[in-house]
């Protein structure tokens, strides 16, 4: 996984204090929108971060899915809350449960490719990379035909010269994350709200899992640490 510290970020704009009871939060401030499509951002060379939405912005993404059980469950807690977010979906989970990749995307969530297979993209020589990439585009093409897909994250962080390149072919960004509370080691539902609450600051991009292994404590700690945010005045965007 990518361990990235948000620690440079907490200099510039005030974020979340590490105890579960204090958080300190910046005005929010109005993101206009026109509901027009905007124009492709340019391709960046290195995973995108955080977003620059204003103060208060931030964003969750959910990787590995779709799963049966528990990308429906992740999705009735965001609709009680309100909070659009990004899913990075694996293509052969796709292929399986067409379904919910069109339930993700009748809430109003982003989609975002992160392979076929879920392999380690540095493992492979760069003509499955490109099939990799590209099998995942298709088999999300083919549920949601036209959807214009704007963000792939690699397995695992896992970043290359050649994923790089294979993201840039296909009119790709690559996305990263800053708070990483290693929900798939499963450490308890309080330690991953703790760690989420104490490292989440302005700009964060937080990364879960709906998929890939047991996430009954994802789900529970969701339910708890987002409302937690909302009420310390942050509110959530979906990356551009």
């Amino acid at each position: 996984m990518d361990t990235t510290s948000a620690t440079s970020r907490r200099t510039l704009l005030m974020g979340a204090a590490a105890t579960l009871g204090l958080l300190t939060v910046a005005t929010p401030s109005a993101v206009a929108t026109d509901g027009q499509p905007s124009p492709r951002p340019a391709f960046v060379s290195e995973p995108v971060r955080f977003v620059d939405a204003g103060p208060g912005r931030i964003a969750v993404t959910f990787d590995d899915g779709p799963h049966p059980e528990y990308t429906p469950r992740v999705l009735r807690v965001l609709q009680k809350y309100r909070v659009p977010a990004t899913f990075c979906v694996v293509g052969s989970e796709v292929e399986r449960h067409p379904g919910l990749l069109r339930a993700i995307h009748d809430g109003g969530h982003a989609i975002a490719g992160h392979s076929w297979s879920h392999a380690d993209l540095r493992q492979l020589q760069p003509a499955a990379v490109m099939e990799e990439v590209e099998r995942n585009l298709t088999t999300i093409d083919q549920v949601l035909p036209g959807l214009r897909i704007e963000w792939f994250r690699a397995p695992y962080g896992r970043w290359s010269a050649e994923v790089m390149g294979a993201l840039r072919a296909n009119g790709l960004r690559p996305l990263g994350w800053s708070v990483d509370p290693r929900d798939w080691e499963q450490p308890g539902t309080n330690e991953i709200v703790r760690r989420i609450l104490a490292d989440t600051t302005t700009g964060s991009i937080i990364v879960n899992h709906d998929a890939g292994g047991d996430r009954s404590q994802t789900v529970a700690a969701l339910s708890l640490w987002l409302p937690r945010l909302l009420a310390a005045g942050y509110r959530f965007v979906l990356p551009t």
